[in-house]
């Protein structure tokens, strides 16, 4: 959380600002993507939009991902490589509110101020 706080997100107001940036024309071009459509409410800011990406092919022909790291990876090892930079991201955030079970009830509750 506190990584976002320095780029400017607030905890109260992150959801619109992420939906946002998720659309914007900088963060498509820095990552060889177009966007496909849109699902959600009419405001498109909410936790519940979902938004449809195409990769875009590059100079040469070749994708922004469409090359492994490894000509024998696996699709496991695909996903590991491309989700492993998500682990660990929320554990100070959890710990902030006393475990998993804490930071659940704080997420289902309607007190969205900071608890620390």
């Amino acid at each position: 959380m506190e990584d976002l706080r320095k780029e400017g997100f607030s905890p109260e107001h992150n959801t619109p600002q992420f939906c946002s940036a998720i659309r914007r024309a900088d963060f498509l071009e820095e990552n060889g993507l177009e966007i496909t459509g849109i699902e959600g409410p009419p405001s498109k800011q909410s936790t519940t939009v979902v938004v449809n990406y195409r990769v875009l092919p590059r100079e040469g022909g070749a994708t922004v991902e469409s090359t492994p790291q490894s000509p024998t990876e696996t699709p496991k090892e695909r996903a590991h490589r491309l989700t492993g930079k998500l682990f660990g991201l929320m554990k100070d955030e959890i710990a902030a509110h006393g475990g998993a079970e804490g930071y659940m009830r704080w997420v289902r509750s309607d007190d969205h101020q900071d608890a620390r």
